[in-house]
């Protein structure tokens, strides 16, 4: 089969997403998140796990490998795919996002300046940040994932009222 034969053209009338990846870099107890800058556009002044835009020559994994490397400066091990969440935010394109986590034996991190900055916050001070909207929701279940589990598959879109819908295939 010859790279036309994809179909990767017929894109008229077909729901389009944007790959991304998101990571939480773990040590110990301690999860590596990022408090987004005040003028971004997306989540400012929020915590998050780091990631980013999958490039066009990468698969999701090395996208996240690459998107911690470049937000963190740290070269993380056991790098696992934790969920798959495809994002319907009412616009034309959605987001496909693939979460992973990963191990770092290293505390010391790059300092960003643009993106935001990131902090080494402990599982049981979780719940007194100001989170992105679904990592209540999210990550206790990946961080209480056994290493052989298969990952959750998400489908999050938002409600007449603009709240947030998660629904988790079952099985």
């Amino acid at each position: 089969m010859g790279a036309t034969e994809q179909g990767a053209n017929a894109t008229d009338g077909r729901w389009l997403t944007i790959p991304r990846t998101l990571c939480f870099v773990l040590n110990g107890d301690d999860i590596l998140l990022m408090k987004r800058a005040a003028h971004k556009r997306v989540f400012p002044n929020q915590y998050n796990g780091v990631g980013g835009h999958i490039e066009r020559d990468e698969d999701p994994y090395q996208g996240a490998r690459r998107e911690i490397l470049e937000e963190t400066g740290l070269d993380v091990h056991d790098l696992r795919l934790r969920a798959v969440y495809h994002v319907d935010a009412g616009a034309a394109t959605g987001i496909l996002l693939f979460v992973f986590t990963g191990t770092s034996v290293q505390r010391k991190f790059a300092s960003l300046t643009d993106e935001g900055t990131l902090h080494w916050i402990a599982r049981k001070d979780l719940c007194q940040l100001d989170l992105v909207e679904d990592l209540p929701i999210i990550l206790p279940r990946i961080l209480d994932m056994a290493d052989h589990d298969a990952p959750l598959f998400v489908h999050v879109s938002y409600d007449a009222d603009d709240q947030l819908v998660m629904r988790f295939a079952e099985g």
